[in-house]
């Protein structure tokens, strides 16, 4: 009886091992549902938003730079700015709930794609999952671009192109058409991380990444964001605010408010690297000292 039981039990463990055996080496964790954004990391720039002038540690070249120089926060005044959604490229670094659902086949039951919808200006984003090629590089460009997924074990990882000329930070510096971007979407617990890469030939020297987090909300709603534009200050037809290149005297703001150089706002790839440090030492020695009050 004994021999019999043991037999048993050998038998049920050689089942449970092989249902084991046969499940994927990593499970496919989905990030369906509400998600609040986790403004800890980068607060000051995601949310009231970063400086006029501040360029530091990104990978810019002297084109953006230069452009970057020009730009006007009147801009936003304008009513085809005021109800402008964010790019694909920043949407995820704003504020406002996350919502991501799927679609699947009623057939097959196939996944279709991912649905994420941003509250802010109801940015809305498709993100296809069954395997269709990306348009021709001639198709529409769009805020949020054309993006397909596919999961890297339990990560999912998204590319995306056919972008508008956007923007990576609110103070100017622009994104061309030429921009892709890659993210991973990664589910730990209650806890999303989300990883972006992006590239453009035109204004960035590297990949610009960044990484954003969310929580889970349990019974999450959203409500509608409506927007309407409206004429917030009289202007002349055709006047667009911008400063002429070199004019921009609000770029000394940062010099006089940090008592740093000018050069250290003013980003390239080097100002990553932990190196930049001591050339940020030599720039500050260099600096004439501030007169003492008799």
């Amino acid at each position: 009886m004994k021999t019999m039981l043991r037999v048993v039990k050998c038998a049920g463990l050689l089942v449970v091992i092989s249902v084991l055996g046969a499940r994927p080496s990593s499970a496919q964790i989905t990030p369906l549902g509400y998600w609040n954004p986790i403004m800890d990391e980068d607060q000051h720039e995601r949310g009231p938003g970063p400086e006029v002038g501040d360029y530091s540690g990104l990978p810019i070249n002297a084109a953006t730079r230069l452009r970057a120089d020009t730009w006007d926060a009147s801009l936003l005044t304008l009513p085809e700015h005021q109800c402008q959604p964010h790019p694909s490229t920043y949407g995820f670094r704003g504020v406002g709930i996350l919502r991501v659902w799927e679609t699947r086949d009623p057939e097959t039951q196939q996944l279709v794609k991912y649905d994420t919808l941003i509250q802010w200006q109801q940015q809305h984003r498709e993100i296809w999952m069954d395997g269709r090629p990306h348009p021709p590089e001639y198709a529409r460009h769009t805020w949020q671009g054309f993006s397909t997924g596919k999961f890297d074990g339990d990560t999912l990882v998204v590319s995306t192109d056919h972008l508008r000329p956007t923007w990576i930070r609110r103070n100017g510096l622009a994104l061309s058409d030429r921009a892709t971007m890659t993210e991973r979407f990664v589910v730990h617990g209650d806890l999303l991380t989300h990883v972006m890469m992006i590239e453009d030939p035109v204004y960035l020297t590297e990949p610009l990444v960044k990484t954003n987090g969310f929580q889970f909300v349990p019974n999450g709603t959203m409500q509608p964001y409506p927007c309407r534009s409206v004429s917030e200050v009289d202007r002349k037809p055709g006047i667009v605010p911008n400063h002429l290149m070199g004019d921009n005297l609000f770029l000394q703001e940062l010099v006089e408010r940090y008592h740093l150089p000018f050069d250290v706002f003013r980003g390239g790839a080097e100002q990553a690297l932990p190196e930049y440090m001591e050339t940020a030492k030599a720039l500050i020695a260099k600096m004439p000292k501030p007169a003492t009050k008799k």
